[in-house]
């Protein structure tokens, strides 16, 4: 579950309207509720000034010039990331727009899951320090803060007890492996690490749940591992 990422805004520049519209659906129905529309440069440069999206889309080819002179004008006031998704495969476009700076270059036709999977993983590798926060059945989680707060308190996380939550945010939900989460906070060395991970959790449940004996934010799922119930 990637809230702060589905919340980013993104603005699609394509002069086939038939394109637009099936992008600016795929993207909506994936969750993304910010997607604005352009069909020309000039129309382009409007919306992003009006809009400050946080990831742009740009067709090279358009009506009043090329999807480089756009990427130019965003590039003079922004480091967003941006994709282009084109029908100009040949190697000098495309070196193109990776020399202007472009994060990714996609040819037409494309395949929609496969566009989903590199916007998003696009956006998460451009905002990873972006810390969200999030509130569970007793508790709000500030990751941007490291710290839990429940009522008055305002209780401190640590370093690890920060990278599990982070983890089990990110696949909220879901059930989180206890090798992936030693794998993770402990950065790839996962082995004889479960005990020490089953401290940590015994430690983040004392200070996010009401009653620590009975969770019901940090849930076990036996013999597999954890998962995290955020509300809504």
């Amino acid at each position: 579950m990637m809230d702060y990422i589905k919340d980013k805004g993104i603005l699609l520049v394509d002069d086939e309207p038939e394109l637009l519209k099936l992008v600016h659906k795929i993207l909506e129905n994936e969750g993304f509720a910010k997607v604005y529309t352009a069909s020309s440069v000039a129309e382009g440069m409007t919306v992003f000034l009006e809009k400050a999206p946080d990831m742009a889309v740009l067709d090279v080819m358009l009506p009043d010039g090329e999807g480089f002179e756009l990427l130019k004008f965003i590039r003079a006031s922004s480091d967003i990331p941006v994709l282009f998704l084109s029908a100009r495969g040949n190697a000098e476009d495309r070196f193109t727009g990776f020399g202007l700076g472009a994060d990714d270059y996609i040819i037409k036709p494309f395949l929609p899951q496969e566009l989903v999977f590199r916007i998003t993983a696009i956006l998460k590798r451009a905002y990873k320090n972006e810390a969200p926060t999030f509130t569970l059945a007793d508790a709000t989680i500030d990751l941007d803060r490291a710290e839990i707060i429940r009522g008055e308190e305002h209780l401190p996380l640590t370093a690890k007890e920060h990278a599990i939550l982070q983890k089990l945010y990110e696949n909220a939900g879901k059930i989180v492996t206890i090798g992936s989460l030693c794998d993770y906070v402990w950065e790839g060395d996962s082995y004889g690490y479960e005990k020490p991970l089953m401290a940590h959790i015994g430690r983040i449940r004392e200070k996010i749940e009401a009653d620590p004996s009975h969770p019901k934010a940090l849930v076990t799922a036996k013999g597999l591992g954890y998962k995290l119930l955020v509300s809504k």
